[in-house]
């Protein structure tokens, strides 16, 4: 095995076939599936089914492709290395919907000082399928929160534990909890996450009937519906930063007040080590002012 094979398997799956790969990668159509034939020889499995048209990668195939894109990273990150040179190419990393607003992509603007020629891919989801794609090697890492457990072979380090807040429209604030959910419409985060979960099992503990108005699966227009007056809802502190919420009140959510904690999940040892180890830093230390 060795890496020109790997980056024809790569090229294969990206361009969608045999002949496809051949002209990108600059080679004859034979040439790369003697190359993937040699591949197949030395692992003893097939990685393409040959029965389809085009071929369509085995499940040994799409194991050994999610493999040969970390070695090909370490490869590629240990030559730039050893020879002095800069952090380079793309650093996949996932997060929370709640946190893609602001907090993880000024966090990522921080370290652009440090690795100046690293890029970012920004991959937005739940908790458990990202970690999901950090364990198969297609994240580096990902913000993820505590609700979920943490797979085997992966490793979770907290860096943000943020209140859930109830987000009132103008002139809520002197009501209390009982007078708000009998009085106000309840403008609910409807989606199939912990967090929302979390929520509704807290809300269903402290006796409140709320009158739902709108039923919603993004955070942003969660707020918005609140800011446009139409009911009051619950939110984590961390999907406020970078909003306009000018007007709108915030008051603890639970008794006691509730926290979510947000962390890095990684596997512990990756080609990109010394970049998680930076951004995991930055994620601790930074603090956004709400707008």
């Amino acid at each position: 095995m060795d890496t020109r094979q790997l980056e024809t398997l790569l090229a294969v799956v990206q361009h969608g076939g045999f002949a496809a790969a051949a002209e990108a990668v600059n080679l004859t159509a034979s040439a790369v599936s003697q190359q993937i034939a040699a591949l197949e020889s030395e692992l003893q499995t097939d990685l393409f089914d040959r029965s389809r048209r085009p071929p369509v990668l085995t499940a040994k195939g799409s194991e050994m492709v999610r493999s040969a894109r970390t070695i090909l990273q370490i490869v590629t990150e240990t030559k730039a290395s050893v020879s002095g040179a800069k952090v380079r190419g793309t650093l996949a990393f996932g997060t929370l919907r709640t946190a893609a607003n602001s907090y993880v992509p000024r966090t990522l603007a921080t370290i652009r000082s440090t690795f100046p020629d690293l890029s970012f891919r920004l991959r937005i989801g739940m908790s458990e399928q990202l970690m999901s794609e950090v364990a198969s090697g297609q994240l580096d890492a990902a913000l993820v929160a505590d609700q979920v457990t943490v797979p085997s072979g992966l490793i979770w380090t907290e860096v943000l534990s943020e209140p859930l807040l109830i987000l009132l429209p103008a002139g809520a604030k002197e009501l209390s909890f009982e007078e708000l959910v009998r009085t106000i419409p309840y403008i609910r985060y409807r989606i199939h996450v912990p967090l929302a979960r979390q929520i509704d099992t807290e809300l269903a503990r402290l006796g409140a009937e709320q009158r739902q108005l709108v039923s919603v699966n993004t955070m942003p227009a969660v707020i918005g519906c609140v800011e446009a007056g139409l009911g009051f809802s619950v939110v984590p502190e961390v999907a406020l930063h970078g909003m306009v919420t000018t007007g709108l009140e915030t008051i603890p959510f639970g008794s006691p007040p509730i926290y979510r904690k947000l962390g890095v999940v990684r596997r512990p040892s990756s080609s990109r080590t010394a970049v998680l180890d930076v951004l995991t830093d930055a994620l601790l230390s930074y603090r956004m002012p709400r707008a």
